[in-house]
């Protein structure tokens, strides 16, 4: 990489102003002063230091909410060769998924490379709101969505109490609005086995206040301040 363009990326000045404070005599590279304009460095080796100060890359943090189609997994390998969330969101800054969401579930799913954040909402005791649109065979009584509300036993741990709402019913199966604030590996799903209706279809609407809306199945945005803002406090 040229030096000037090293210096615009850690956000010192423009190429051109950056040109400038080479002539100057005041940047050095490995402690060598360099005045020779288009000088050609290696950013992952070389220390390049401005009045004898080390600089680094601005690190942009990148978010961006995806509306994820079934038969895309949530990781950015696969030894199957399936199809990746990743694969969708077309930009060059390598981002992650934040959690997951199982192969067969649509819905909102949060990219970032921001880890801090990724920590933050992925973690048990920030107990982050998580809304999901459930089909499920049969209809469910009453008393039996009061157990999901109180807390299930799923294997070995008892969830959270959920909020259940009855959405509508169909001919043969009906329709739930189930939210929860933690995300162990298909629980949902494994709540709605437990009263004995298995998911038909599971979609993630919302996480917090993020919402889904009418973004178009297998499309992507970036987050707004307003939601980063709202994500980080």
């Amino acid at each position: 990489m040229r030096l000037q363009k090293y210096l615009a990326s850690c956000g010192i000045a423009s190429r051109r102003k950056s040109e400038e404070l080479i002539k100057t005599g005041i940047v050095k590279v490995n402690d060598e002063v360099i005045t020779e304009m288009g000088y050609v460095i290696e950013p992952d080796k070389d220390a390049v230091k401005i009045n004898d100060k080390v600089i680094t890359p601005q690190k942009t943090n990148i978010y961006v909410l995806l509306n994820k189609p079934i038969g895309y997994i949530t990781t950015t390998s696969d030894q199957f060769n399936r199809k990746k969330v990743t694969d969708l969101v077309d930009i060059s800054t390598r981002i992650f998924p934040v959690g997951r969401l199982d192969y067969n579930t649509s819905g909102l799913l949060l990219l970032t490379n921001d880890g801090e954040l990724t920590l933050k909402l992925t973690h048990p005791k920030y107990k982050v709101e998580k809304t999901y649109l459930v089909k499920v065979q049969g209809k469910p009584t009453s008393r039996k969505l009061e157990m999901l509300r109180n807390g299930i036993p799923i294997e070995d741990y008892v969830t959270l109490p959920a909020k259940v709402e009855h959405v509508k019913e169909e001919k043969n199966n009906c329709i739930l609005k189930i939210i929860i604030r933690e995300g162990k590996n298909r629980q949902v799903r494994k709540m709605c086995e437990a009263i004995g209706h298995p998911v038909m279809a599971l979609k993630r609407v919302a996480i917090g206040n993020i919402r889904l809306e009418k973004l178009p199945t297998g499309k992507w945005r970036y987050l707004t301040e307003k939601e980063i803002e709202y994500l980080k406090s």
